[in-house]
């Protein structure tokens, strides 16, 4: 009598129907995340830490309690205070303060807060910063980044300063007012960014010693919440664009290192 042969050999069809299958999913979970909005890359992270977007953005504002009518209010408010401070204390030679569509630029002659070659905060210029502070203080809220820009002037016509020198000056300048702004506790420390741009983006000619004085300057740039940017204020739009999920291109890490490098290196003047 011959024997049956058993069935359990088919089972590898079983193993292999799920290898397929889990495969499958794997590779349609990878095409979603190519395709992932913000909304969903900021879903995936908290779902892993609830607290990720949080932390990574402490200073975020919960725009929807704001209007782009208050913002705006807000920083009129904040240029008139300047303007008005300005108008009293007879600073008009020193301080000139701008407003356009959003932000309120204020730019300062060198010798409000620095002597010569220095990096070290005048006691007069700590005060003029007091005001500054008491003012951004009150509109807080409505404001998406204070943008601090260290100046140098070139020191000979024909030729270029020490790299080394400059940018380092430059950028100590605006660093040590970015700092005392800080520790004014007026708004987060997120919002808070000192650029040095050196010689590079003078605004008279360094052929005499008073275009030279007008090109050594630090200058404040208050820009308002934009309420209605779909990939949010300015710590949400560097998370963003950090992780790629913008959503208006594929993107990678080399492009936007390019980005920042062409808007770094631009000059004027």
């Amino acid at each position: 009598m011959k024997k049956r042969r058993g069935t359990g050999g088919a089972n590898w069809m079983d193993t292999y129907g799920d290898m397929v299958t889990l495969l499958l999913c794997f590779f349609v979970m990878l095409y979603s995340m190519s395709t992932m909005d913000k909304e969903k890359w900021i879903a995936i992270v908290e779902s892993f830490n609830p607290q990720a977007v949080t932390e990574q953005n402490p200073g975020g504002h919960e725009i929807s309690n704001l209007t782009q009518e208050q913002v705006e209010q807000d920083i009129e408010a904040l240029y008139l205070a300047m303007r008005d401070y300005v108008d009293r204390e007879n600073l008009s030679t020193q301080i000139s303060i701008t407003k356009g569509n959003g932000y309120v630029f204020v730019s300062f002659d060198n010798t409000v807060f620095f002597d010569g070659d220095s990096y070290v905060l005048r006691d007069d210029g700590k005060a003029i910063l007091d005001e500054v502070a008491n003012s951004i203080a009150k509109v807080s809220e409505s404001v998406d980044e204070i943008r601090v820009l260290g100046h140098t002037a070139q020191e000979v016509p024909d030729r270029p300063n020490n790299p080394t020198g400059d940018r380092f000056l430059a950028s100590n300048r605006a660093t040590v007012v970015t700092v005392y702004l800080q520790e004014k506790n007026i708004i987060d420390p997120s919002r808070l960014v000192s650029v040095g741009y050196g010689q590079w983006r003078p605004v008279s000619d360094n052929d005499d010693a008073e275009g030279r004085a007008k090109n050594r300057r630090v200058e404040l740039l208050v820009t308002g919440l934009d309420v209605s940017s779909e990939i949010g204020d300015d710590i949400a739009q560097y998370y963003t664009m950090r992780s790629g999920q913008d959503g208006t291109e594929e993107s990678t890490g080399t492009s936007v290192q390019e980005n920042n490098v062409q808007t770094g290196s631009s000059q004027e003047g």
